[in-house]
C-alpha cells in the first residue's frame, strides 16, 4: 500500500521504474557484478586492516 492507501494495482509490474535504464544489470551478468562487489569489499577490508596495524 502506498502513502495514499490506494488499493489499485500498478501498471508496470514487470519493470522497476525507480531504477534508471543505464543502471540496470542483465540477469546473465549478475554473478560477474556480485564477484566484482565482493572483490571491492575485500580490498577495502584489507586496506582497513593495514591502516589499523600501523597505528
Amino acid at each position: 500500500m502506498g502513502r495514499d492507501d490506494s488499493n489499485s494495482k500498478g501498471t508496470n509490474k514487470q519493470s522497476l521504474p525507480q531504477t534508471p535504464d543505464n543502471q540496470k544489470i542483465a540477469p546473465n551478468k549478475m554473478r560477474e557484478e556480485i564477484a566484482s562487489e565482493l572483490d571491492e569489499l575485500h580490498q577495502l577490508v584489507q586496506k582497513a586492516k593495514r591502516n589499523s596495524k600501523g597505528q
